[in-house]
């Protein structure tokens, strides 16, 4: 099963560089045990847009986005057994990264319905 995990911290400041090390060693060793299988970090809002269609039209605004609260700043993707394994991956994983929150969701394979 495949879980998509994606962060957001309580703080939006940057971790320090040992947070950085450690995060490294932590998917270095997931990946190593078949559990890391793709993971990357997010630019802040002002790099980015969103692209709305509404009435059958598009509309992109640029950001940064400061109606939004929540930042998220990272995102991986983990091949576990169980979505209890995949909410223990994102324990350990808050554990290194801080305060904030983690939303764990199971991805769909293509032929896969939502029951």
């Amino acid at each position: 099963m495949q879980f998509l995990m994606i962060f957001t911290p309580t703080d939006a400041t940057p971790p320090e560089p040992q947070v950085y090390a450690e995060l490294a060693r932590f998917g270095e060793e997931s990946a190593k045990a078949g559990i890391l299988v793709s993971t990357g970090g997010m630019f802040p809002s002002s790099f980015g847009a969103r692209v709305q269609l509404a009435k059958g039209k598009f509309s992109v605004t640029d950001g940064p986005f400061p109606e939004s609260k929540e930042v998220m700043a990272g995102w991986a993707i983990l091949n576990v057994g169980s979505k209890t394994e995949a909410i223990e991956v994102a324990q350990r994983f808050m554990t290194i990264a801080g305060e904030g929150e983690t939303e764990v969701r199971q991805l769909m394979d293509p032929p896969q319905q939502v029951s």
